[in-house]
């Protein structure tokens, strides 16, 4: 049957959303606060480093000063960019398939990550996301000049309209709650996937909350022949 989504345009945030990338992401850490003098995070306390831009998580997480922050970023940067962006990384099961379902149905797509924009890049053509989208969207390469997930909500919308797509009712997907108030901030409704790395609280102020890919599917995708026998009733 044909699908159409109530939503004209889709955002995309990506760490916990559409790729986990924690493996590696705890073992170049794990490096670098190592060779900063710091303590690295446990596993369990990942959810305090995946989401925001590193820059901050460095100095709210190990109290180092903006400079230290800038120094610890550029060699975290420089471990990734030497072992690979997409190496250790994962599609979280389904969503690869819905993003080109989503395309299929003639929605478009961006991401709006906080990741610097070269490894969304990188991830995005590693895993055959990219031709289901039309615009690839993410933090400038230091985290500073493009950082802020609105500025990032921001942009992508900006990337989507210049492509000739209709952003007049857009959504951005996420797992944080950066992303719940980078797109209220945006003026961009919010669903928030639980399997990310997020705590319970996160969720307030979304639009929705799903558990799993087929909740999300249902948000995003409706039959058409449906709708419009719902309508007409």
């Amino acid at each position: 049957m044909p699908e159409r989504s109530p939503f004209s345009c889709v955002l995309w945030d990506v760490d916990g959303t559409l790729v986990d990338a924690s493996e590696g992401i705890l073992r170049r850490l794990t490096t670098t606060l190592n060779h900063f003098g710091r303590t690295p995070p446990t596993r369990g306390e990942l959810s305090r480093w995946i989401g925001p831009p590193m820059f901050e998580s460095f100095q709210v997480n190990v109290g180092m000063t903006a400079e230290q922050a800038v120094e610890a970023v550029a060699f975290y940067r420089g471990l990734n960019k030497s072992e690979g962006y997409t190496v250790s990384a994962r599609l979280y099961p389904g969503v690869g398939e819905l993003v080109h379902e989503l395309h299929a149905a003639g929605v478009p797509q961006s991401t709006a990550s906080s990741k610097p924009e070269v490894q969304v890049v990188a991830l995005m053509d590693h895993f055959d996301l990219a031709p289901a989208l039309e615009a690839t969207v993410g933090a400038s390469l230091d985290e500073r000049t493009l950082s802020s997930k609105a500025d990032i909500v921001r942009e992508a919308l900006r990337r989507l309209e210049a492509a000739g797509a209709d952003t007049s009712r857009p959504v951005l997907i996420g797992d944080r709650h950066h992303d719940v108030e980078g797109g209220q901030d945006a003026g961009v409704p919010v669903i928030f996937v639980r399997w990310g790395f997020s705590w319970p609280h996160e969720a307030e102020g979304a639009q929705a909350a799903v558990d799993d890919i087929d909740q999300l599917r249902a948000l995003l995708l409706v039959d058409d022949s449906s709708a419009h026998a719902t309508a007409g009733a």
